[in-house]
């Protein structure tokens, strides 16, 4: 996790979207237990509230369950999850408007294939 906070948004939620991204690039596995509060707090020189915060909204979410006597845990699923709403959010927000680039630079479909094959071939 990045030690580095934005200005631009409370640090509770970068939290959490760390975590998120931690889950998606399977660096968290589910069944995983999270890293305790006061470790997080202690670790990133943050508030315990703050942390806790975060934690609150990954399991309002569906994301992470709390294990009496034992922590948090990954749910099972969470993944899975979290790139189905990450798709669903690629598809309606950024994909129109990555469309909409493609389109007003005159690319077509057969240029961005080659150019993504040659892209990964390196």
């Amino acid at each position: 996790m990045a030690t580095q906070w934005k200005d631009d948004q409370p640090i509770y939620l970068q939290l959490k979207e760390q975590i998120m991204a931690m889950i998606i690039d399977d660096i968290l596995s589910e069944g995983e237990a999270l890293p305790s509060v006061r470790k997080v707090a202690a670790d990133y020189q943050i508030n315990p509230i703050t942390a806790s915060k975060a934690y609150a909204e990954l399991v309002d979410e569906g994301l992470v369950e709390k294990r009496r006597g034992l922590g948090m845990f990954i749910l099972e699923g969470a993944r899975k999850n979290l790139l189905s709403a990450e798709q669903k959010k690629f598809l309606e927000s950024e994909w129109p408007e990555i469309i909409r680039r493609i389109s007003l630079l005159g690319l077509n479909v057969k240029q961005l294939i080659e150019t993504a094959d040659h892209s990964n071939s390196h």
